[in-house]
């Protein structure tokens, strides 16, 4: 099969041959259709995340089954199917209470295991993890199901709790920061989007955002996202993973307001320092939100499916695989708004 591999941190992305991966008796062999880009994936790159080298990155796909192992029984061959790119175990304690995306014993595809940057990936533990794809729904919107805007859905409804008429401000209007502002605004709520690019905030607006902040032109953006709500905001959401955003969302904050932090703080990042002395004085909350449990999809696919949220309006860029070596390194610049999906099959 094809896939693309990196060898080096940070090193080129280049198309190679690979065997056809063996499916595991748990789980199932995929015919990827379509794969989306993820920042998470350049994180990997980077070496911020680190991977076994060489390695296929890729953990945002859908596909179609084309080998089942003996031990799945839920599934079978020619199903469209996505997954949570936590592939848990299903039998722990962590996984019995319903919280599968944090489940100890998980892997991930395009991180633990080989991913989706190819022609074919192996996904074990299926019938804990596969998640259908209704036939109404565009397989190439639908690659980001799996991470990003399973990601965003999570986020507002489980830990930011939007309700109709709040307040919610996207700190970061790429992929999944786009798709918050879609499903806030699906949600009811009025979203402040911020972002140092334009074009991502003309992006937010036409999604339905009420008011944008331009961050490379605004000293503090806080105080920017208060004069416009007055008072501050139910919630905020980091959706890029730099510090000065993740403070900035706090900072934007009303009493008893809730931050959720989506983007990735890694590395010497992991240890940003939040005003712990608003989060006290203000009874605020802080939430992580880490994707979304196969149980959980079924409100969201419904949401899909009858037109309420549609993710294939943030989809930005199409390339084939045979021409995504560039995908990875075009991150460490500003990309277009919208997501980048690499078309691998057909399906």
């Amino acid at each position: 099969m094809r896939a693309l591999r990196f060898a080096a941190t940070g090193g080129l992305l280049e198309l190679v041959e690979l065997p056809a991966p063996g499916c595991p008796p748990d789980g199932v062999v995929l015919d990827v259709v379509a794969t989306g880009v993820c920042r998470s994936d350049w994180h990997a790159w980077k070496g911020h995340d680190p991977v076994a080298l060489p390695h296929v990155p890729g953990h945002e796909f859908v596909g179609v089954v084309a080998t089942i192992g003996p031990g799945v029984h839920q599934f079978r061959v020619g199903d469209r199917v996505t997954a949570p790119f936590v592939l848990a175990c299903g039998a722990c304690e962590t996984c019995a209470a319903g919280d599968a995306q944090v489940c100890p014993n998980q892997e991930q595809p395009g991180f633990t295991l080989p991913g989706s940057f190819a022609d074919q990936v192996a996904l074990p533990r299926a019938d804990a993890n596969l998640v259908r794809v209704p036939d109404g729904v565009d397989l190439v919107a639908a690659a980001s199901l799996g991470c990003r805007f399973a990601t965003a859905f999570r986020a507002l409804t489980a830990h930011g709790m939007v309700q109709p008429g709040q307040w919610v401000a996207v700190h970061g209007c790429g992929g999944v920061g786009l798709s918050l502002v879609m499903i806030a605004v699906a949600l009811g709520a009025r979203v402040i989007a911020v972002d140092v690019s334009e074009s991502a905030l003309a992006r937010a607006l036409e999604l339905g955002a009420t008011a944008t902040v331009n961050a490379a032109t605004t000293q503090d953006t806080a105080a920017a996202v208060l004069g416009i709500c007055g008072g501050g905001v139910h919630v905020g959401v980091d959706a890029l993973g730099r510090p000065a955003t993740a403070v900035a969302s706090v900072r934007s904050l009303r009493r008893r307001g809730r931050h959720v932090q989506v983007g990735l703080l890694l590395g010497e990042d992991a240890l940003t320092a939040l005003p712990m002395d608003l989060v006290i004085s203000r009874e605020l909350e802080i939430h992580g939100s880490h994707g979304m449990p196969a149980h959980e999809y079924p409100a969201l696919l419904e949401a899909v499916a009858d037109g309420r949220l549609q993710p294939e309006l943030l989809v930005g860029q199409v390339v084939d695989l045979a021409d995504a070596g560039g995908v990875l390194a075009a991150m460490d610049h500003s990309a277009g708004p919208g997501m980048t999906v690499i078309r691998v099959g057909t399906g």
